[in-house]
């Protein structure tokens, strides 16, 4: 089995009872597109497998020491610089992981854009069905969401040049106009 197919498996089991909050849709169409859209942009087997595995460590039981022992020390340090200290306030878990992917490797940075493209393609369609009701599901509003994406974006390309935050760019505009 190769290193890709391992971390979709993983990803598949590890996230297999959950939903996105925005439309309810099983939880691993995410990570699954985020690797996906890796795959597309030509990064490595370890990028993709990370972009497959990114959410495991927040937002499963799957431990460090698990995923590291399935997929290898680099797959997991990449997703280890992207995993957020959920027992920290939104606010400072938010800018403690911004800090932590500009210090990261490019592949690294991949994984956080990749993921940030995807959920933001994810609310502009769900705002065209949902409307303004989108903004419900998130612990924070347009505003605080928007002052995210742009720390995101200011930061990593500080650091780091890449066609992917064209895209990224592009989609937090699109955000901007969003009905909230």
């Amino acid at each position: 089995m190769t290193l890709t197919e391992k971390a979709l498996r993983l990803a598949v089991v590890a996230h297999k009872e959950q939903v996105r909050k925005t439309d309810g849709s099983p939880y691993v169409v995410h990570p699954i597109m985020v690797g996906m859209m890796l795959k597309e942009y030509g990064f490595s087997e370890e990028v993709v497998a990370a972009g497959f595995v990114h959410d495991v460590i927040e937002d499963t039981p799957v431990t460090e020491e698990e995923l590291r022992a399935e997929l290898g020390n680099e797959v997991c340090d990449y997703v280890m610089a992207v995993s957020e200290d959920t027992d920290l306030p939104w606010e400072e878990r938010k800018q403690q992981y911004v800090d932590a992917v500009v210090v990261a490797s490019e592949g690294a940075k991949a994984v956080c854009i990749a993921d940030k493209i995807h959920n933001a393609e994810s609310l502009i369609d769900n705002h065209k069905t949902l409307g303004i009701a989108v903004w419900d599901v998130f612990s924070k509003d347009k505003e605080k969401k928007l002052w995210f994406e742009e720390l995101v974006y200011e930061k990593v390309s500080a650091s780091w040049q890449h066609p992917l935050l064209d895209r990224y760019r592009t989609l937090i505009d699109e955000i901007h106009k969003l009905e909230s």
